[in-house]
């Protein structure tokens, strides 16, 4: 069924269609893309009020564009409007489902809308010109000329109702939003897997000189703390009153970087040689450490010298833990 879709059997192509079916057509496409703004603002009205209002007055101007084909289509062809949809054309534009926007940033879903917008000014500027009727030539013609002259509609409502403050609002909300969702928990989950794994791994290296053996603690030991991370953070917290986020995103993401602290030192190992890959090892831990240091200071506005020293010295004491246990 999907390689049939994607080679586009069973559709018509648009040069086939009649000026009935065309205004069917754009009748549904109106429809479908009012009720996708109205989900929109659904989406936003809580966090983005403003931006929620933006796609409310898309949504009504794109029923305001159904009523007048409707009433074309009723003068022309009767009341029973015939069912043509997008996905029954050839390379007629299509809309991406819904739930593959959601969670995109504010400007990700005025950017979709754009795109919308830029999708419907083409197809009605083609239909155009495949109309005969002077009317439907004419409704056609002006809801083309509608989009080009007045431009982007997401860009246009968002000068009437988002004003730079509004905006600068928004983008700082956004923000917030993100460090606390994935930010936060990810350099958490970074600094428990790139610190905590340093003991038994540099332990079993120095006490087996074996790097196999070396590279199976490391990879039990980062799995491990990513899994206990992971349902640790989401326990911790549901997000309702803290604001942080779904759970299962903070979880997925501590987890994620949680073992990824520690495979980062525990990858070189698979060297055969022991030497060469302690060395890496080392090396890694101090690349580790740099970027922990590097995002908390970018993102969690900590400065340098404060980052630096918690990092490195509570990397300094789990790994000279692991070395006196490794060499005792």
């Amino acid at each position: 069924m999907l390689l049939r879709r994607l080679a586009g059997v069973g559709r018509r192509p648009f040069s086939s269609l009649s000026e009935q079916e065309i205004l069917a057509l754009a009748i549904s496409s109106e429809e479908d893309d009012g009720r996708i703004y109205l989900a929109y603002a659904d989406t936003l009205k809580d966090d983005y009020p403003a931006t929620a209002a933006i796609f409310e007055d898309m949504a009504k101007e794109e029923n305001e564009h159904r009523r007048r084909l409707i009433d074309l289509y009723q003068k022309r062809f009767g009341d029973r409007v015939i069912l043509i949809r997008r996905e029954h054309v050839k390379g007629f534009f299509e809309r991406r489902p819904l739930w593959l926007t959601k969670g995109q940033s504010v400007d990700n879903i005025r950017d979709e809308a754009e795109r919308m917008e830029r999708q419907a000014w083409r197809f009605y500027l083609e239909a155009a010109k495949r109309a005969k009727d002077a009317s439907t030539r004419k409704l056609l013609g002006d809801l083309a000329e509608e989009e080009r002259d007045h431009g982007s509609m997401a860009h246009r409502l968002t000068e009437d109702h988002t004003p730079e403050d509004i905006r600068k609002q928004e983008a700082h909300d956004e923000r917030r939003q993100r460090i606390l969702t994935y930010i936060q928990p990810g350099l958490a989950g970074l600094m428990d897997g790139s610190v905590s794994t340093l003991a038994p791994i540099f332990a079993a290296a120095f006490a087996t000189g074996d790097t196999w053996q070396t590279f199976l603690v490391g990879l039990a030991a980062s799995i491990g703390a990513g899994i206990s991370m992971g349902f640790t953070e989401v326990a911790s917290d549901d997000g309702v009153i803290s604001g942080r986020g779904a759970p299962i995103k903070r979880g997925l993401t501590t987890g994620i970087m949680t073992t990824v602290g520690g495979l980062g030192h525990a990858l070189p190992y698979l060297i055969p040689d022991f030497v060469i890959a302690t060395t890496l090892a080392i090396f890694l831990v101090f690349v580790e450490l740099w970027v922990i240091s590097w995002i908390q200071h970018k993102f969690m506005e900590t400065p340098w010298s404060r980052a630096i020293f918690q990092v490195v010295l509570g990397g300094a004491l789990v790994f000279a833990a692991g070395l006196l246990i490794g060499t005792a």
